[in-house]
């Protein structure tokens, strides 16, 4: 009987430097890790924008886009998480990869999104806790806080039966599929 072992599971990276690295994750209630055959058809997506890039996880979660991205040479990323555990867990799992290169603050995603930023981001995931009604006002709050740099990617993860969502013609749908219960989306930003 192993004694004071933390619950959770593990999140394995899929490509690039941290190829076939598996990572622990809290078990934490609405924590839904992108599911690696979701992940491969992101990241298909996004190979040629990747290096260099700098991204924006919403909703960090376990950590799966952001610490995949990383894995493909993007330059900087910034991620948010709401739960404390996820958020200490993100931290520990950026110093097991000796990765400096990355930024938790853990917080209200959409509060912390009025606030603006001083630098906007090439690349933005979106794959916030399902039935809450998060993406269309993360969406907003991202283009009218100066977020999101001139032809920025951004990638939403929903609940199928959401739908289409509602978008100013800021908004251009890029690419769109379904996986069983969850709609994933690529959209591209031309409004800055």
């Amino acid at each position: 009987m192993t004694k004071n072992r933390p619950a959770g599971g593990q999140v394995r990276i899929i490509g690039g430097q941290w190829r076939s690295r598996r990572l622990p994750i809290q078990d934490l209630e609405g924590l839904r890790p992108t599911t690696d055959r979701v992940r491969e058809t992101l990241f298909n997506w996004l190979a040629a924008e990747l290096p260099g890039a700098r991204v924006l996880d919403c909703f960090g979660g376990s950590g799966a886009l952001c610490f995949e991205a990383l894995s493909r040479y993007a330059a900087y990323a910034k991620v948010f998480e709401l739960q404390r555990g996820a958020a200490m867990q993100l931290k520990a799992n950026l110093v097991t990869l000796k990765c400096d290169t990355a930024e938790v603050v853990h917080g209200d995603t959409l509060t912390l999104l009025r606030q603006g930023t001083a630098a906007g981001f090439d690349i933005v995931f979106i794959d916030p806790p399902f039935r809450k009604g998060l993406a269309p006002d993360c969406m907003a709050l991202l283009s009218e806080h100066g977020w999101l740099n001139e032809g920025a990617l951004v990638y939403v993860e929903t609940e199928s039966e959401l739908g289409q969502l509602a978008l100013s013609g800021d908004w251009q749908l890029i690419k769109d599929k379904q996986a069983g219960q969850v709609s994933y989306r690529l959209y591209q930003y031309h409004g800055a």
